[in-house]
This record gives structure tokens, C-alpha cells and sequence, in this order.
């Protein structure tokens, strides 16, 4: 799938729910599901700046598509990060460099969280586009 059709699928699903009770529910879950981060990438230097709660994110570039891995010690956080991984993980690093991230806004998940809650998901996103940004380089060398 293209991350403007997994972003689409995300903005129907949320539209299912009644309110951001239910929604941030579901976020959690997501969170629930995040495959485990190898301990060997729990380390500082893969720790995403401008985030309240840890957030470690590391990516490795396989058949020229970046997968991510992730892990947060906050249930909310990591299906934030979840969600993204989702949307953002075995891509080609060019696709997620011109990636919209409209989404976010379409399921109005930036407006109800909290503002440092809100920084950390532009961090999330800037530091998976960094992340894109270095695989792509690989790939052009």
C-alpha cells in the first residue's frame, strides 16, 4: 500500500469513532501491538529529541524500503508512534520524504493532545523523515 492510501485507511478508522474517548482507546492499542525494539536500539543516540516521555526510534534501509522500530515508555506515546510506524515504515525513503502528514489533522489527533504531547509528534515526524533522509543517501551513493 502507498502511505497516502494507509493514511486514507487511518482517516476512515478514526472516523468510526463516537468520540476521542474511544479514539484515544484505540490509539493505546495500537501502542499494545507495536512489535518489540530490539534493547540493543534502546540507547541514547536513537532517543527522539523534543519529546516528553521516551521515545526511541531506529530504522534500517532492506530492499530500498526504511523500516522503522520503535518503543516509548508511555502507553499513549507509543501507539502515537505506533500509528506513524504504520504509516511510515517499509516505504521507499523518497516516498516518506515528500509524504504529506495531513492525516494527523484529518483525525485531529495534534488538537487533543496536550502541547508538549504535540511537540513530541512533530518530533516523531521530523526525526522519521531524518531517518528517510540518511537511507536515501545510502541508496543514492
Amino acid at each position: 500500500m502507498t502511505i497516502k492510501e494507509i493514511q486514507q485507511e487511518i482517516v476512515d478508522e478514526f472516523s468510526m469513532f463516537e468520540d476521542w474517548m474511544e479514539r484515544y482507546e484505540y490509539i493505546i492499542e495500537l501502542g499494545k501491538s507495536l512489535p518489540l525494539i530490539d534493547s540493543l536500539y534502546k540507547k541514547d543516540e536513537n532517543l527522539i529529541k523534543g519529546c516528553q516521555s521516551k521515545v526511541w526510534l531506529h530504522s534500517d534501509l532492506q530492499e530500498e524500503k526504511v523500516l522503522f522500530t520503535a518503543d516509548s515508555d508511555a502507553i499513549l506515546t507509543k501507539g502515537i508512534v505506533a500509528l506513524l510506524l504504520r504509516v511510515f515504515s517499509n516505504q521507499n525513503p523518497k516516498d516518506i520524504l515528500n509524504a504529506s502528514t495531513d492525516f494527523i489533522d484529518q483525525i485531529g489527533l495534534k488538537e487533543h493532545l496536550s502541547p508538549t504531547r504535540a511537540n513530541g509528534l512533530v518530533s516523531m515526524v521530523k526525526q522519521i523523515k531524518m531517518y528517510a533522509l540518511a537511507q536515501e543517501s545510502k541508496l543514492t551513493n
